[in-house]
């Protein structure tokens, strides 16, 4: 039967099947569960050809990895904040290919493009082969703690493999032919990868990424774009046409030679942008008619400009922060910027840490919590400010629960 068919619509049933594997927790357990989007195209249409979702990317991750960190540690049932800290030291330098900043852009760009992020714990402890007996130990390495490293894997390169309950077995990384396998603990979770994914209301092992919700408009606004290109390819509209008419005024037809003629002196004196706005000199018989933008023209516009404002609301980027005509939703750009802040980067930024506490920090210890600094978002100054003075004018908590709530430790 399946021979029977045309290769595009085994290509289709075989997406199908793979589609249905990754709706349950139970189905195909132990096997890889493939994704049913091309990351591919997605990255190539949406983040490398279209300037809207592209600049709506950048500006959310860029946002993103600048915000600061703080630790906390719980002692004696009290939050202080920990300046110096290997958990730091990581996050600050997690490879010896990338700074943390970094590391946060890969993170959340691969969030806005796959809608997952595979961060990968290479555990690169110093292993000493001489005992105790033949040296003095050693004062370099601290044998306490961890000693890690922490990459960012490609989104496309990692397979889920299905597990039998609410846990994935493990993680297949596969580059060229060459594939790596990472196992998950079925009662602890852990895991060499780090799988931090965007909710997806069909399927159980990856995110949904906004790119997937705005395909529609991104592919209207890439095929405007290449309308227009063409346009230019091709010359461009044609500003105005020349009628030729005879000595009476009726519509006439020029020789061979005429024709030739005033076609390369179009080309080579009115056309190109290094001949924009010469005039153009007819002789008897010839009659300049200007066109102008149709009602049809106007509308190609309209909806080339409706698509990007569509693009803008999937990524939760205020459309006037792109520059895109026609939306201003905010009053100013102050309270774009503030919404942009408040509606998407923190919630992504939330988010993410929360991933990190529960694979990265909890490695170090049960007692450290990862938080952002708001002080040091100079776009929410403004509220910072507010909690400061609500804070200062509260006469009913004491002065060490006043510093813990805008993240200080308590005074001794």
């Amino acid at each position: 039967m399946l021979k029977s068919i045309s290769t595009a619509a085994r290509t289709l049933l075989k997406k199908q099947e793979m589609h249905n594997a990754s709706k349950s927790y139970l189905y195909a357990s132990g096997n890889a569960v493939w994704s049913d989007k091309d990351y591919y195209n997605l990255a190539e249409n949406a983040y490398i050809n279209n300037v809207i979702a592209h600049r709506a990317i950048n500006m959310i991750a860029h946002a993103a990895s600048s915000v600061p960190f703080k630790l906390y540690k719980l002692i004696d049932g009290k939050r202080h904040v920990i300046t110096q800290h290997p958990i730091l030291e990581l996050l600050n330098k997690p490879n010896p290919m990338q700074s943390g900043k970094e590391l946060l852009e890969a993170i959340y760009i691969y969030r806005q493009i796959s809608g997952n992020a595979y961060l990968l714990t290479v555990d690169k402890s110093y292993k000493c082969n001489k005992s105790l007996d033949d040296c003095n130990p050693c004062n370099i390495v601290d044998y306490s703690l961890p000693q890690y490293e922490l990459y960012c894997l490609r989104p496309d390169r990692v397979k889920v493999i299905a597990g039998d309950n609410f846990i994935p077995r493990g993680y297949h990384y596969t580059v060229d032919s060459k594939t790596t396998k990472y196992f998950v603990d079925q009662e602890t979770g852990v895991s060499p990868i780090l799988h931090i994914k965007n909710f997806h209301p069909i399927s159980d092992w990856y995110g949904l990424s906004s790119i997937e919700a705005a395909a529609y408009s991104i592919d209207q606004h890439n095929q405007a774009s290449v309308w227009n290109q063409a346009l230019l390819q091709n010359g461009g509209r044609p500003s105005g046409a020349i009628v030729v008419k005879d000595s009476e005024g009726k519509p006439a037809n020029l020789t061979e030679e005429q024709f030739y003629r005033l076609k390369d002196m179009m080309n080579d004196v009115i056309s190109g942008p290094q001949n924009a706005g010469r005039p153009l000199l007819l002789e008897g018989g010839l009659e300049w008619k200007e066109m102008s933008f149709s009602p049809k023209d106007m509308d190609h516009i309209e909806s080339k400009n409706n698509s990007a404002r569509e693009i803008a609301i999937a990524f939760g980027v205020p459309a006037q922060l792109l520059g895109i005509p026609g939306d201003n939703t905010y009053s100013n750009m102050s309270e774009a910027r503030v919404a942009l802040w408040e509606q998407t980067i923190l919630p992504l930024v939330e988010n993410t840490l929360d991933h990190l506490n529960r694979g990265i920090v909890s490695r170090f210890g049960n007692d450290l919590e990862l938080q952002y600094d708001i002080d040091g978002i100079s776009a929410l100054s403004h509220r910072v400010d507010s909690i400061w003075n609500r804070m200062e004018k509260s006469s009913f908590v004491t002065i060490n629960e006043k510093r813990e709530a805008v993240g200080l430790s308590p005074s001794k």
